[in-house]
């Protein structure tokens, strides 16, 4: 038998050393990128924050499942001890889950990662499982009764995709409109209803025939999460509408500008949608969000994130009205009977809101503050804190966010930032804000994303200072009791400066142009079109101003400023007025090229490619 040297021994044992440590150093550092910055690997706390945006009680409510936006995470909390047992990433920016009839498989959606991610919960622990690619900004989940098939709604892609769980993939998808965010399924499954916000309404699904059946449209804006009775008739969720009229005290609190509702539709049929105005004079209820049905459905919560509290009321003979209703403010009977309705004071920003089986008690995840709040309703307060884990202060930028979301900031506390900028992005409709120097010069919603790299600012350029547009925003659209600080206007540009966009759907995952849209590309720089001489640099603007001929001579501004094309697939109305909803209908129309360079038409071939071009901006 051949014996090896020390020395050959040494050096062999130094190697296989060295390399099992250089597999083990290159393990962790990919396994400590999927968690957030400072997070410690035994406890699964760090000092990110949190940002919690959906929560499900477990079959045994044993559990929370909570989901956090900012960290990206998925959590589990133990619901005697509010101790996150574990915690695991789960992709950027989630938004939503669903858990299976059997409690055994959890699904969360994530946005910006474009997918949807499987766990499954054992032994009072989370395993990731796998995800399933579906782009277009998933959000909403539902799960069918006999847990075979998920329903994801995507939002950027004006769809609701179906997913086989035993296989884990993706089976058929359902046009439904734009912007499509949160769904319910009825009772027996058979029934989906979708908000889709860039229709201003709720579609209305057949899951079986794999067809949407109607569409709702009562010009609704931000619907929030829906739930549907357990007679499988109706669904409720509650919404915001805007009243065309321009700012004014008077207007703001007449409940002409902007204001709170919660409705129903029906799902067996078509019908006008009912609804219940939620705002009380002199103290209204900003951006309605999660909405929850006791199990007895007696009861019927709503938390209203930019107010800061849960509204709650007995659910039996609320005042719903459909034509010529609800009303500008909350029916009177309910304001004058403490047992019809009340409001819980919450603070943060207060987002979904899930019942537990006794019906009293309401667990609510609270973005802001970071943890999730137990609320006891007999007893109309907060009755614990499961606090999620986040830093010991709030950051300049988190400073912003809170002002961003914080309705309190406007004329008796109507609407917020966000209400309007929904999420740093843009809505479906052109309001008037004065911000044009007339009333009655309807503009659309510009939005914020990249909006610190994109000055001028305003539809017509005039503005140049970021911190007084601030703070004019701050004053003159919100018309606040107590005047904005310079401090305030620099935590919400340190914010806003945080909003970026997500990936974009009409490319590869590595960010690779389609065929067709490198075609468009040429197109986009060509002589005939000439794009580019406009939406030039990283942003697609050159930041001048310049008249298309698409304005008004009633405007007191001259020209436009040219806007970022970044994004511009995810947009419902285009140009300054809305007057297009779609890219081919811009460019055959008000902005088509032989308008604006004079230099020719395109063909058919070549509008096709500088469409799917600009998609893909």
């Amino acid at each position: 038998m051949k014996l090896q040297s020390p020395a050959r021994s040494y050096v062999r044992s130094f190697l296989l050393c060295l390399s099992g440590l250089l597999v083990l150093t290159s393990m962790l550092a990919g396994w400590s990128k999927s968690w957030p910055r400072g997070q410690s690997a035994e406890t699964g706390q760090s000092s990110a924050d949190r940002s919690p945006v959906d929560l499900l009680l477990t079959n045994d409510e044993k559990y929370l499942l909570v989901v956090n936006q900012t960290s990206g995470t998925l959590a589990l909390v133990e619901t005697a001890s509010g101790k996150v047992l574990s915690e695991l990433p789960c992709g950027e920016k989630p938004s939503a889950l669903a858990l299976t009839p059997d409690g055994k498989t959890v699904l969360v959606s994530a946005t910006w990662t474009g997918e949807l991610v499987r766990f499954s919960l054992e032994n009072a622990k989370l395993v990731r499982k796998d995800a399933l690619f579906l782009g277009f900004e998933p959000r909403g989940v539902a799960v069918s009764p006999d847990g075979k098939t998920a329903y994801v709604a995507l939002s950027s892609g004006g769809v609701v995709a179906s997913v086989d769980l035993a296989h884990f993939k993706e089976t058929a998808r359902v046009a439904v409109g734009r912007w499509p965010r949160y769904l319910a399924l009825s009772p027996d499954g058979k029934r989906l209803a979708v908000g889709v916000n860039g229709e201003g309404g709720v579609a209305v699904v057949d899951v079986l025939a794999g067809k949407k059946l109607f569409l709702e449209d009562f010009v609704g804006l931000n619907l929030g999460h829906m739930q549907v009775s357990s007679d499988g008739q109706y669904v409720y969720f509650p919404w915001i509408v805007y009243g065309h009229n321009p700012i004014t005290a008077n207007n703001i609190r007449q409940g002409w500008v902007l204001a709170s509702r919660i409705a129903r539709v029906r799902l067996d049929r078509k019908a006008r949608r009912e609804a219940l105005a939620l705002d009380p004079r002199g103290q209204a209820v900003a951006d309605p969000h999660g909405l929850a049905l006791s199990p007895d459905e007696k009861t019927l919560v709503c938390t209203a994130s930019g107010t800061q509290e849960l509204l709650v009321y007995r659910l039996p003979g609320l005042p719903f009205m459909d034509y010529g209703g609800p009303g500008d403010h909350i029916h009177p009977d309910l304001l004058a009977n403490p047992q019809r309705f009340f409001r819980i004071p919450l603070g943060g920003r207060p987002l979904a809101a899930r019942f537990a089986r006794d019906g009293r008690t309401v667990y609510v995840a609270n973005y802001l503050l970071n943890c999730v709040q137990v609320v006891d309703l007999p007893e109309k307060k907060v009755v614990r804190r499961l606090d999620l884990g986040g830093p010991d202060k709030p950051s300049l930028a988190r400073q912003g966010e809170a002002i961003f979301y914080d309705g309190r900031r406007s004329l008796d506390q109507w609407y917020s930032c966000h209400s309007c900028h929904y999420e740093g992005h843009t809505n479906a409709q052109a309001m008037d804000t004065r911000n044009d120097g007339r009333f009655g010069n309807f503009k659309v919603v510009l939005s914020l994303r990249n909006v610190t790299h994109t000055g001028p600012w305003t539809w017509h350029g005039w503005q140049k200072d970021l911190p007084a547009a601030m703070l004019k925003s701050l004053s003159d659209t919100m018309l606040p009791q107590q005047r904005p600080t310079e401090q305030d206007a620099r935590a919400l540009i340190a914010f806003l400066d945080t909003l970026k966009l997500p990936p974009n759907p009409f490319r590869s995952r590595d960010g690779r142009l389609t065929e067709a849209a490198a075609r468009g590309e040429k197109v986009f720089r060509g002589e005939i079109a000439n794009c580019s001489r406009c939406h030039s640099g990283a942003y697609f603007t050159d930041g001048k101003i310049h008249n298309v001929g698409t304005g008004s001579r009633e405007d007191v501004y001259r020209g436009f400023n040219t806007p970022s094309l970044l994004g511009v697939h995810d947009r419902v109305l285009l140009l300054h007025d809305g007057r297009v909803r779609s890219l081919e209908a811009l460019l055959t129309g008000p902005h088509a090229p032989e308008k604006v360079t004079g230099r020719g038409t395109l063909s058919k071939a070549q509008l096709q490619d500088l469409i799917e071009y600009l998609k893909s901006l």
